[in-house]
């Protein structure tokens, strides 16, 4: 090389490098285009599915039966009325007293999962999470079996079953696992070097736990609590079930809709159900805020140390707590066997032939895989694509505000509430959407609006898991932002994809209250035939549909584990070390 060309080799590489830049920056820009579009499209899809519905309803409370415009004249006849308004009153007793007992009794449950060495223990989680499985009327059932005018310990409660007291123990057992996964989660965290240092400083047992354990699960005891009031106070099937003439919010935005047709006065009612829901999801979030990191980079995982007395204690405490959630089931399940329930108890399948108590038959249930599999497929598509490109779009901070409000919406909505606005906004006549209503795929969208919420937070945490340098490098070397998605992102995420597919599968077969009032008789699914079912006094069969659920769901679980166990330990090997 001659020493003039010496001179100008760096300026002709120097002369490259903008170049090569110039086209990084271009497509970089292209791959913004098509993020921003995604995250614009994300934002119509959640307030079709989300907002225009809540806005229909809102907009119904202050119209009369003809659809004039009445102000709020609906809201004044309803807190005028005595017989509505001490409905609110009601909800409002229930769900605290059922606070009041399920937050004790799953910390104690979770304390014991986390802090104690118990002999099967993973037996012991398994049977506190049967209830996630199950419609929220299996438990109302079984209480009948065992309470009822005509049950095995009837009297012994000192008067029927048939009110506050038969919903506040179905409501026990229907809230229980919710509380103790949350309480399971904040127990694990905790650093052992303050119990050792607790332990060298002398304190006694009594005081490190109200110094060192309850102030480091005060989160999560405060979201559990708000936890189980929001599902107490927005539950139908137990109160449809077992409530009797204890009348409460949910039970009378039914009564409203589908006895009266009074849609209007159902409207009113599912907002000031939607306000105790709205106002605990407002401080859960405000809690969380305040919430700060228990187990830092430097702490010492707690391991519990055998110790005799305090295992065989909460080793007791637990199987108590385990054979009353499974006697409720078994209850549940042996009552559906019965042939005519008390005068013959022997056993049949005849309660399993749904087509004699329901024009439906297995339909019903077919129908709900359906739904399900729908669900699982299009709201994990949706949920996990979502929070991607919401996550990771650089700037358009205003649409991405947009969209983590709307996605944060549905974790305030009762499934009462969004079903009803799914009846005034996709029937209404004008809506070119109106095709949807009646439909498999209305149950299926309303379905994930209704637990977008749990998916999407699922979803983002797995994402803030993953290092945005993945996608620096692949822009780098231009490779398209979707290629990354397909080939890295979605691959490493698979655990949660997984998750979230179960979650709606589960909750798609189990749900109750956000379809009741949006079947057709050709849709209709599992859930609310065992309503309807029940409804003409054929409890057996009833029960028989909703152990049918539980085993489905159940199945479905337990297959999920086995893919991690199985098949994710061979596609994601590089997770060991």
């Amino acid at each position: 090389m001659t020493k003039r060309e010496g001179c100008f080799a760096p300026v002709a590489a120097s002369a490259k490098v903008p170049a090569a830049r110039l086209r990084s920056r271009v497509a970089l820009s292209r791959d913004d285009v098509v993020m921003r579009a995604g995250v614009v499209a994300l934002a119509g899809v959640l307030l079709l599915i989300v907002g225009l519905p809540l806005w229909s309803l809102l907009a119904k409370g202050f119209e009369d039966k003809t659809g004039a415009y009445v102000g709020l004249a609906n809201y004044v006849t309803y807190f005028s009325t005595p017989a509505l308004f001490d409905s609110a009153l009601n909800s409002l007793h229930v769900a605290a007293a059922a606070t009041l007992i399920v937050v004790p009794l799953a910390f104690l449950y979770a304390y014991a999962l986390t802090r104690a060495v118990l002999p099967l223990r993973w037996l012991f989680q398994g049977i506190s999470l049967i209830p996630i499985f199950a419609p929220s009327l299996l438990p109302g059932l079984a209480l009948i079996y065992l309470f009822g005018n005509q049950g095995f310990f009837k009297g012994v409660l000192g008067g029927p079953i048939y009110g506050f007291d038969g919903i506040l123990i179905a409501q026990v057992f229907y809230c229980f696992p919710h509380a103790t996964l949350i309480l399971v989660t904040a127990l694990a965290t905790a650093d052992a070097r303050l119990y050792e240092a607790a332990d060298v400083l002398g304190a006694s047992r009594v005081r490190v736990f109200f110094t060192v354990t309850l102030p480091g699960a005060k989160y999560g005891l405060i979201s559990a609590a708000l936890v189980v009031f929001t599902l107490v106070i927005t539950d139908f099937g137990i109160a449809k079930v077992i409530g009797g003439n204890f009348n409460v919010l949910a039970t009378d935005v039914y009564k409203q809709v589908i006895g009266q047709q009074n849609f209007s006065m159902g409207a009113v009612v599912g907002m000031v159900l939607l306000a105790p829901a709205a106002l605990a999801f407002v401080v859960d979030r405000v809690v969380q805020r305040k919430q700060v990191a228990l187990l830092t980079a430097r702490a010492v995982p707690l391991v519990p140390r055998p110790k005799t007395g305090r295992d065989m204690l909460f080793t007791a405490y637990c199987t108590v707590v385990s054979i009353g959630i499974l006697a409720i089931l078994g209850m549940a399940a042996w009552g559906s066997l019965i042939k005519y329930w008390p005068y013959n108890l022997s056993l049949t399948l005849d309660n399993y032939e749904f087509s004699n108590f329901d024009a439906n038959g297995w339909m019903s249930y077919f129908n709900s895989l359906e739904m399900a599999v729908l669900a699982a497929v299009g709201g994990t598509t949706l949920m996990f694509v979502g929070a991607w490109l919401n996550e990771r779009t650089r700037d358009f901070f205003i649409m991405r505000g947009i969209v983590q409000f709307l996605a944060f919406l549905p974790m305030a909505v009762p499934g009462l509430v969004l079903g009803l606005g799914y009846i005034f906004f996709f029937n209404a006549p004008g809506n070119p959407l109106n095709f949807l209503y009646a439909t498999m795929g209305i149950l299926a969208i309303n379905c994930v609006a209704h637990f977008y919420t749990v998916g999407h937070l699922t979803a983002t945490t797995a994402l803030k898991q993953i290092d945005p340098e993945f996608e620096s490098v692949s822009a780098s070397l231009k490779v398209p932002v979707w290629r990354t998605f397909s080939r890295v992102t979605a691959p490493i995420c698979l655990p949660a994809i997984l998750d979230i597919a179960i979650y709606l599968f589960v909750n798609a077969m189990t749900t109750v209250s956000s379809v009741i009032f949006l079947y057709a008789p050709d849709t209709k699914l599992a859930s609310v035939a065992a309503v309807n079912i029940e409804e003409t006094g054929a409890t057996a069969a009833a029960a028989a549909l909703c152990i049918v659920i539980v085993v489905t769901s159940a199945a479905v679980k337990a297959l999920h584990l086995l893919a991690d166990r199985y098949l994710l330990g061979r596609l994601q090997a590089w997770r060991r070390r």
